[in-house]
């Protein structure tokens, strides 16, 4: 048995992050021997995480990063918007942010390297130490040939952190200095509104003709002869498009200018072709059940781990 001493311990915690009670303790388990230390608190990190995986996980930080002509977005969540703001937990996504440029979807972000392990792994070693249970819920990339991919982060708590990340896709041969702030303003529409869909021929079909037969439906309830009732349709329809795609519906800073106005408009100034292929629009918590508790229930929750 190697003798534990001071240095051994403060390396230990320097490489694992654990506690220094934890750290003596594995180090005397094993026998003083370092690596076989780190494996014990590895799993006992493990142990933890798999008795907090049942908690709920819904606030968290949402994060971009941008890359000239790449850009990805991620959702990481935690149980309490106290997390949130630990500035280890925000260094740890705006990591895991950056790893996203490299990959295709969060299945290979949760299974690439960080710093010698898996993020999946890394993520694990964070909800032992901080005490709250995480998850890696999605990621996103987008990617032109040319062009720029623009973010805007919504209530941002650090550069690129926030509640609602936004990316646009812009395929141009047009500068920087057209493009970002033209990215800026169409990202600040998408945070605000919501689309659904890039444009019409992005729509699902079935359901399009689920909406349309509910429209028809709908003017033939109100007493409307089958063909009026089609015609009436097709007015309706633009409507209906005007509210889930994005080219189709009408800038929330002027209220007037149909987004793919907006483009046009910046390319007809610029003189270059410029073309909005994609965008990605996410929400911390979207989708997700969360539980209703005090205020006071919360804090108590957050303290006593």
């Amino acid at each position: 048995m190697s003798e534990i001493t001071a240095a051994k311990v403060k390396e230990l915690r320097e490489k694992t992050g654990a506690g220094m009670m934890d750290a003596k303790k594995a180090l005397t388990e094993a026998g003083g021997d370092m690596e076989a230390a780190m494996e014990e608190l590895r799993k006992k990190g493990m142990a933890k995480a798999d008795k907090k995986s049942s908690r709920t996980a819904a606030e968290g930080l949402v994060a971009v990063v941008t890359d000239g002509t790449k850009g990805a977005v991620i959702e990481l969540n935690a149980e309490t918007d106290f997390v949130s703001r630990n500035e280890e937990f925000q260094a740890f996504v705006k990591k895991v942010a950056e790893k996203a440029l490299d990959v295709e979807n969060v299945e290979a972000l949760a299974a690439s390297d960080f710093g010698g392990k898996s993020v999946k792994d890394a993520l694990t070693d964070l909800i032992a130490k901080i005490g709250e249970n995480m998850a890696l819920r999605r990621s996103e990339k987008l990617e032109v040939s040319n062009g720029a991919i623009v973010s805007y982060v919504h209530g941002a708590l650090a550069e690129g952190l926030g509640k609602i990340g936004v990316l646009v896709a812009l395929e141009s041969d047009a500068s920087a200095d057209v493009l970002e702030p033209l990215g800026k303003q169409v990202a600040m529409h998408v945070a605000a509104a919501f689309p659904k869909y890039l444009d019409r021929n992005s729509v699902d079909t079935a359901e399009m003709e689920k909406e349309r037969a509910f429209l028809v439906e709908q003017a033939m309830a109100e007493g409307k002869p089958q063909e009026i009732a089609e015609k009436m349709v097709e007015g309706r329809m633009r409507k209906y498009f005007e509210e889930i795609c994005l080219l189709d519906q009408k800038s929330v800073i002027d209220g007037e200018t149909k987004i793919a106005d907006v483009i046009a408009n910046a390319a007809k100034e610029a003189g270059s072709k410029i073309t909005l292929t994609a965008f990605s629009r996410f929400q911390l918590g979207e989708g997700i059940e969360k539980e209703e508790e005090d205020f006071a229930a919360e804090v108590a929750k957050a303290a006593n781990g």
